[in-house]
């Protein structure tokens, strides 16, 4: 394999490089790069392989362009709503290098197709954001033998690492042997993410996907990157393998893809039996008419104040779930109360919470104060 004379004008920065020189790029056009997601990390993640000049890049996602994605998805554009995200980052990644393969999978992760993907390509990089694709992409990962790059975001802070246990380094199980309760997991759709910190997470992923392809400087392996954009801080933490991991010890239990969907939803220790959701779904046209018919009941908003600042409904509390159960005592056991959040995750959790302490008249809004927006009042911001 060679490069183009178009080539060699074009990664002439790279070609300058003694770490990199003419072998490098060829190294780097021959690599096969798969992307898990094609969100905040994947935009930043493509967009600069794309750049650099790996010869075929992968993108799986099966969402679409969001006007909310604009604040952080940098591959995209307003005209884009509503499009594949996928077809969109290729767009993308071929406007600014025509040379390069991208390939694009419209569709979710799954047991059915991780495997014979992920044995396509050379390196996977997560760019995924709930727990139960995390653990399905470091299985498949391992047992396909290919080098995992992670990543993750939350409000200011991110992390980053290589997982590459064929190779001595922990896997994703070493690290976090089991999620957390799913009643403390933490969104970006809910907590909020600075625009930029997704940025600056992806492009150190690809910077360790062009190391790794490179051959050249000191991976991320057994260390997790830490950083806080508040402080501007980077923090170094050390990570060995744990030679009891349900994966990649030499007893391992875990020896086929899991059902993660059931593997992730564990709960909090002495929880009851929850109750069903049906039953305490409020449809936004009927709070309406209960506001309209001046009915009386405790209309509660469980966001948080910098959301509550965006919109509210009149006459609610703002009591975040973030300091919820230090608020039962203003509540009596038989009040009507009416749960509403942004789009009814949290206020469905906030619901479970009171009818498991024994308050018998509790709904939540079906669709959060987003679907209200849509459906009944069109004048209140919708973010």
């Amino acid at each position: 394999m060679k490069l183009t004379n178009e080539e060699i004008g074009r990664y002439s920065r790279h070609l300058r490089l003694p770490e990199v020189g003419m072998e490098g790029q060829i190294q780097l056009k021959r690599a096969k790069v798969l992307i898990v997601g094609a969100g905040g990390l994947g935009s930043p993640i493509g967009m600069y392989l794309g750049a650099a000049g790996v010869g075929t890049i992968g993108i799986i996602d099966f969402d679409h362009v969001d006007l909310s994605n604009l604040q952080r998805q940098i591959a995209y554009t307003v005209e884009d709503v509503g499009k594949p995200k996928v077809e969109m980052l290729k767009r993308t990644i071929l406007a600014a290098n025509p040379n390069v393969n991208v390939i694009t999978y419209n569709e979710g992760i799954s047991n059915d197709n991780a495997i014979p993907l992920f044995s396509e390509y050379d390196i996977i990089i997560d760019g995924s954001d709930n727990f139960n694709t995390r653990y399905l992409v470091n299985d498949a990962a391992y047992f396909t033998k290919k080098p995992l790059i992670y990543g993750s975001i939350y409000q200011f802070q991110g992390q980053m690492t290589v997982f590459d246990p064929h190779q001595g380094t922990p896997c994703y199980r070493c690290v976090y042997a089991k999620p957390p309760p799913v009643q403390l997991i933490p969104n970006c759709a809910e907590g909020g993410v600075l625009g930029i910190l997704p940025g600056i997470v992806g492009l150190i992923q690809a910077t360790e996907a062009i190391k790794y392809i490179i051959g050249e400087g000191k991976s991320l392996g057994n260390r997790l990157l830490l950083f806080d954009a508040l402080k501007m801080s980077f923090k170094d933490v050390k990570l060995k393998p744990d030679h009891e991991c349900a994966l990649c010890s030499e007893n391992p239990t875990v020896t086929e893809l899991q059902d993660y969907e059931v593997f992730c939803n564990i709960s909090l220790p002495g929880m009851q039996e929850e109750p069903e959701e049906a039953e305490h779904l409020i449809l936004a046209p009927e709070l309406e008419e209960l506001i309209d018919e001046e009915e009386e009941f405790k209309l509660i908003d469980v966001r948080e104040p910098s959301e509550w600042d965006i919109c509210y409904l009149e006459d609610a509390t703002l009591i975040p779930l973030s300091r919820f159960e230090n608020s039962f005592d203003e509540l009596e056991k038989d009040d009507p109360i009416i749960l509403y959040c942004h789009v009814g995750e949290r206020s469905w959790e906030a619901a479970k919470r009171l009818i498991l302490n024994g308050y018998t008249n509790v709904k939540h809004l079906d669709g959060g104060i987003d679907r209200y927006a849509e459906m009944v009042d069109p004048s209140i911001p919708r973010y």
